[in-house]
């Protein structure tokens, strides 16, 4: 069946067929709770899906351009070690720059810890210079045998211990939001399926009558999957409002604290929920289509 076709089927309908399913009760109120409820979970996850996603890729992108040399040396020696590195930086092929932090930066660095009035004067901080890399990267082994010729106190973090993980944890967590949605469509699948056998049971009598008078089980079974689909795709509609509202209520992508926020859609992104609707929709076709010629034939 085509989209057009199910769609045209969907909509037209039959109104004496429509009228085998009961329009109330206990299935129909099933129906639009489990819809909405697993629309609401569902947009959640795509939300978390494609958050993680981002964080992966932004997390790659900015640490694997990006190194820190650290310089612990005694006081009397730290500028000199400074500027030899600096120095060796500058010749390093692959490095695009080289800085050495303020004072006032690496205070700034500090304050979420020891608070915004540090005394850096008084304590062993080492000296931090940032370095960014071209695209094709620097010899990291190259350089942490130069340095240690010309800045022995020198130490150099190219993130690579810490972008990793991040990363891999980032994949993981995008994938569990995927994984999230395939189960959240199996369950609504199968709390549609039972709401359809209970009607369907629940109506045995009313299907024996129409077949005396010459109904077939493929009519009986359409009026029963356009009621059950439609339901699906209120209640799913529902649930999506519910779902995008409390997504406009997460707090927004932050630069200094990036990793709890930003968690809903951006940009062409907010596309991406209005597909959930359809799709239970189409969830719901299958599985009370399915449902129902089961139980007709069970009741033949």
């Amino acid at each position: 069946m085509t989209v057009r076709s199910f769609a045209r089927e969907m909509l037209s309908g039959d109104a004496s067929a429509d009228r085998v399913v009961p329009p109330s009760g206990f299935t129909a109120h099933l129906t639009l709770f489990a819809a909405g409820v697993m629309t609401f979970l569902a947009v959640f996850a795509l939300a978390l899906s494609l958050a993680t996603g981002r964080l992966a890729e932004r997390w790659g992108e900015d640490l694997a351009h990006a190194s820190t040399l650290r310089i612990s040396a005694p006081a009397d020696q730290l500028g000199a070690q400074t500027e030899a590195a600096l120095r060796v930086l500058e010749t390093t092929e692959g490095v695009a720059s080289a800085r050495a932090l303020t004072a006032a930066e690496q205070q700034a660095l500090l304050a979420p810890w020891f608070g915004p009035d540090v005394p850096l004067e008084g304590l062993p901080v080492p000296q931090l210079i940032e370095v960014v890399e071209t695209d094709d990267g620097f010899d990291a082994a190259g350089l942490r045998l130069r340095l240690a010729t010309e800045a022995p106190g020198a130490v150099l973090d190219d993130h690579t211990r810490w972008r990793r993980p991040l990363v891999a944890a980032a994949t993981r967590l995008k994938t569990l939001g995927l994984l999230s949605i395939l189960l959240i469509g199996g369950a609504t699948a199968a709390m549609i399926t039972l709401a359809a056998n209970a009607a369907l049971s629940a109506n045995a009598q009313v299907i024996e009558v129409l077949r005396l008078v010459g109904a077939q089980d493929r009519y009986i079974a359409r009026a029963f999957v356009r009621r059950f689909t439609l339901r699906t795709f209120s209640g799913a509609v529902v649930g999506l409002a519910f779902g995008v509202v409390a997504i406009l209520f997460l707090p927004a992508a932050q630069d200094q604290a990036g990793f709890l926020t930003g968690l809903g859609f951006q940009g062409a992104q907010w596309l991406w929920p209005l597909l959930i609707p359809p799709v239970a929709a189409a969830v719901a076709y299958a599985a009370t289509q399915r449902a129902a010629l089961r139980v007709l034939g069970a009741l033949t």
